[in-house]
């Protein structure tokens, strides 16, 4: 038998997945699956391409959470079997072997916990995320291109594909800003966590005098529009300029007027794609971004409304959010959760699951309250 402590976490461990498999609805889910299943294999499919991409997308993740909890079912029914035949035959290896099974589906289950607390209303979409330099000159740019990688490898980690729209190069080295999609589920749930000011603390390698430096840049998090949002842009809104893309890029790519800038007139937002050889292919890219923007500064608005009746005069909790410091000490903190790690260059290869995990059960929290 597991020890009285081990009982108890087993049967936390069994109360949360079963409450995790209510909040999922997996006879939903099954449903949907099925549904998802009928429509993928239609003839006609691809000849909406946008929608054949929605339903493949979606049919996959749905087959990929059933899977998950049915697999974590399945573990958390088998612990109880370990530990009792690890007793039975007095064998102290398969008890550390049922002891680090425990430990590994708590976890997992944790992980799949904060899933669940994604219920907003655009939380299951993809997202665009935008990254720029801030105050501290060519450490900011550089600093922004740290965030960059740092994003894109965890979703490389995650098998999340990544679409680059545009990049702006500073002079002397980094980048001034970016602006990428995450097309996965979720995408936008999950990183909009990450959504303020990012600081960095360390000895600057631009300075010959070795001296340390702060640099800030900014991470911008906005969900992808979908057919339904209905965001109309007249044209006469629309002052649309094209021009050579700059920075690095294959053949083609500097040698025509294929980069397309956007200047949405009423709001003054601007957006630029490069990324693209073709200039329509450019254009529309920058139009989605557009749209995307649009769209959340409208549910900016709306919020910012039910502040006001509710009284609400607290600024937003984006800024300032995490430090990163990489000298005298080595330790990146999100000011919010206060969660901290060590680990500053596995933070900065993507490994940031911590930070965001402990950020959405921050917003739960905050939201709840």
């Amino acid at each position: 038998m597991p020890s009285l402590e081990q009982q108890e976490e087993l049967r936390v461990l069994d109360t949360t997945l079963g409450s995790i498999e209510s909040v999922v609805d997996l006879p939903k889910m099954r449903d949907e699956l099925q549904q998802l299943e009928q429509d993928a294999s239609a003839p006609d499919l691809w000849d909406d391409q946008e929608n054949a991409q929605k339903v493949t997308s979606r049919l996959s993740f749905v087959q990929g959470e059933i899977r998950r909890v049915e697999e974590l079912r399945g573990r958390v029914d088998d612990l109880p079997v370990m530990f009792e035949l690890a007793e039975a035959e007095d064998d102290q290896g398969a008890l550390e072997d049922a002891a680090a099974e425990l430990t590994a589906l708590q976890e997992a289950v944790a992980e799949l916990e904060v899933r669940t607390l994604l219920s907003g209303e655009y939380d299951s979409r993809a997202a665009l995320m935008t990254i720029r330099s801030e105050a501290g000159g060519v450490d900011a740019a550089d600093w922004a291109e740290m965030l960059l990688r740092m994003y894109v490898r965890y979703c490389e980690r995650h098998g999340y594909p990544v679409e680059i729209y545009d990049t702006s190069y500073a002079e002397e080295a980094g980048i001034k800003s970016a602006t990428f999609a995450i097309n996965a589920p979720y995408a936008y749930g999950t990183l909009s966590v990450e959504q303020g000011t990012h600081r960095l603390v360390r000895i600057s390698p631009f300075d010959n005098q070795a001296r340390r430096q702060t640099s800030f840049a900014g991470v911008e998090v906005i969900p992808v529009t979908e057919q339904t949002d209905h965001i109309e842009i007249p044209e006469d809104e629309l002052r649309v300029d094209v021009y050579r893309a700059s920075g690095p890029g294959g053949q083609g790519v500097n040698t025509t007027d294929s980069a397309v800038r956007l200047t949405h007139i009423p709001t003054g937002i601007v957006v630029s794609c490069q990324n693209e050889r073709s200039q329509l292919q450019n254009k529309a890219s920058a139009m989605a971004v557009l749209q995307a923007k649009l769209l959340e500064a409208r549910r900016q608005e709306e919020q910012a409304k039910i502040d006001a009746l509710k009284g609400d005069s607290s600024g937003s909790w984006g800024n300032q959010m995490r430090s990163y410091v990489l000298h005298p000490y080595q330790m990146v903190k999100d000011l919010r959760t206060e969660y901290e790690t060590g680990n500053t260059s596995a933070v900065l290869d993507g490994e940031i699951d911590g930070l965001i995990e402990a950020g959405i059960r921050w917003r739960n929290r905050e939201t709840a309250s």
